[in-house]
Formats: C-alpha cells, structure tokens, sequence
C-alpha cells in the first residue's frame, strides 16, 4: 500500500491555522483522499494533557528545555498512536504544527539553537519529515490584533512578549530559507480569499 502524504501547518499566533485546516482538509477529500487531523502538542489523550499543561497560563514561566522536552514528549505519542499508523495505511495526515513550530518556538524563541532541536528530531522521529509544509506567515502585530479579536482568554504563548513573538516569526522564516523545497510560505497579513489562493496554489503545484 503506498504511504499517505503528511501535510503540516505552521505559523505565529493568530495566523489562521485553524481555517487554513479546514480549506485542506476539503480540497484532499474532494481528491477522493482519506484525511487524519492531529495538532501539536495533542493529538492523543496522553499528549492532550500535556498541551493542556504547556498553554494553560497557570503553568507560569518554564525552564526552555524543560517546555521542549515536554513538546516532544507529546510529539512522540502523536507519531506512535496517530500520525505513523495513518501514513502507513495511505491515509493523508495533516497536522497543525510539527517540529518547525518547535524551531522557531523553543529554538528561536527561546533561544535554545535548531541544533538542539535537531537533535530531538533525529531521535524522535529519525528520517521523517513533512512532504508539505505550509507556512502561514503573519506580522506579529496583525498575528495579536486577531488574538484579541477572538473573545477568549489568550493561552500561556498568545501571552508571550513582542520580542520573543518576533523572534519566533524570524526563525520560521530562516527556516523555510533553509527547506525551500519543502516549507511554502503563505503570506497570511492579505485578506481572507487572497490567502485561500495562495495556499490551493501551494497544494496544486507540489500534491497534484
């Protein structure tokens, strides 16, 4: 059986993941694609808890390694009981966030190095990768204007700094510099249809 494409969604607070998700997922289905959604950290009940512990704003500040450690924690429960059983049956996985948000998140954000994240990577999931990755690139003042927009009370990294919402957006973008072939930058400050565009753009030139 030939194996599922897995499709990931990265970005900064507030860049639009979440209807991003939705457009995707509809146009594999209307390819006649079986699609799984997982998100990180989650995706499992164990790795739910510990997203609930990494966004819950009552966490307070933690040590960076100890906020990556627990990302991957939850990454390897993901790619154990989802993610690598849906691409070894064909089905398409898409996830909102991977290893990139961790890059940029804990590498960049945190300062901590994409040398150490890489390390992770290659002992969690060692040789796998996103066939796809769509970058949804926001400015950070756009980005928390929709935060703020939302009505709901913003999670431990919606409340994070400038500064370091910044520097997460900078290593995003160093990193798709790093992977053009892989990581598809879409601008998400346009508005709503031009980035809907973008993104079919995306998936017709590097799926079809």
């Amino acid at each position: 059986m030939k194996r599922g494409r897995f499709i990931t969604l990265e970005g900064g607070e507030g860049a639009g993941k979440t209807t991003a998700a939705a457009l995707i997922e509809r146009w594999l289905l209307e390819r006649g694609r079986t699609v799984v959604r997982s998100r990180e950290p989650g995706g499992t009940p164990a790795a739910e808890k510990i997203r609930h512990l990494l966004l819950d704003p009552e966490t307070g500040e933690l040590d960076p390694m100890t906020e990556l450690l627990l990302m991957f924690s939850a990454r390897r429960e993901n790619l154990v009981r989802m993610i690598e059983p849906a691409l070894a049956r064909g089905d398409d996985v898409l996830c909102d966030r991977f290893t990139d948000a961790s890059r940029a998140y804990q590498g960049g954000g945190r300062r901590l190095g994409i040398q150490l994240v890489n390390r992770l990577a290659a002992l969690v999931h060692p040789g796998l990768e996103p066939d796809l990755t769509l970058l949804l690139d926001v400015s950070v003042e756009t980005g928390m204007q929709r935060v703020a927009g939302r009505g709901k009370a913003a999670d431990r990294f919606e409340q994070s700094r400038t500064d370091f919402l910044e520097r997460v957006r900078a290593a995003y973008l160093t990193q798709a510099r790093l992977e053009p072939e892989r990581i598809v930058v879409i601008d998400a400050d346009r508005s709503l249809a031009e980035v809907e565009r973008q993104i079919i753009r995306a998936l017709e030139r590097c799926l079809l």
